[in-house]
């Protein structure tokens, strides 16, 4: 079944781009670090961050036809923000499909997804779970687009340490799709949701 969900949630392993965007990551994160208070040269970083930029520019492909190759094929794309491995603003979150039809992950948050001190930004956890509940329909049923998402914040979620997140299918009526979902860290919930999800998909770029 984990391999029902690999198709589901990639396409074919592009290992120089993986490593680019990996590398991306560390760059934000980087910067984060730095700060006001780093004895970096920034103008400097600056334009090497731009020669970069202009570099993959100049040998990028149009906008369409670089949005009708993310939508290719079936299932879900490698480009998305919260699992996607060519999207540097992506954790990456990784998600296994689980024998009772749930899904979970693990991932550790750094400095890009602060909001209050130390922990994660509430929009940031809203962005896991809504992906979350949306792979977790793949998974078990029938998908769709989300309509509802309701979410309840327990406890702050911490940044550096690993959480768990989960989603599972509940009921299916007709188009209306129910789903919920957690965030945990260290055993204690952290943030918990509840999707309604209606069975429409908009049209690939073809």
């Amino acid at each position: 079944m984990s391999e029902r969900l690999e198709e589901l949630t990639a396409k074919a392993n592009n290992k120089g781009v993986d490593a680019a965007v990996a590398a991306a990551r560390r760059v934000i994160a980087s910067l984060l670090h730095a700060g006001d208070g780093s004895d970096a040269e920034m103008t400097e970083v600056a334009d090497r961050l731009n020669a970069v930029a202009d570099y993959l520019d100049e040998h990028a492909p149009g906008v369409e036809e670089r949005m009708i190759d993310m939508w290719r094929g079936e299932g879900v794309t490698r480009h998305d923000p919260v699992t996607g491995p060519e999207n540097a603003i992506a954790p990456p979150l990784p998600l296994t499909g689980k024998d009772d039809g749930s899904i979970e992950g693990v991932v550790v948050l750094g400095m890009p997804y602060q909001g209050p001190p130390g922990f994660v930004h509430g929009g940031v956890s809203a962005l896991l779970l809504d992906h979350t509940l949306g792979v977790a329909n793949a998974w078990g049923g029938p998908s769709g687009m989300t309509a509802e998402l309701t979410l309840r914040y327990h406890r702050p979620t911490p940044l550096f340490e690993p959480l768990t997140v989960t989603g599972r299918q509940i009921s299916v009526d007709g188009r209306k799709i129910r789903t919920t979902g957690t965030i945990s860290a260290g055993g204690e919930l952290c943030v918990s949701a509840e999707g309604l999800f209606i069975a429409k998909h908009l049209p690939r770029p073809r």
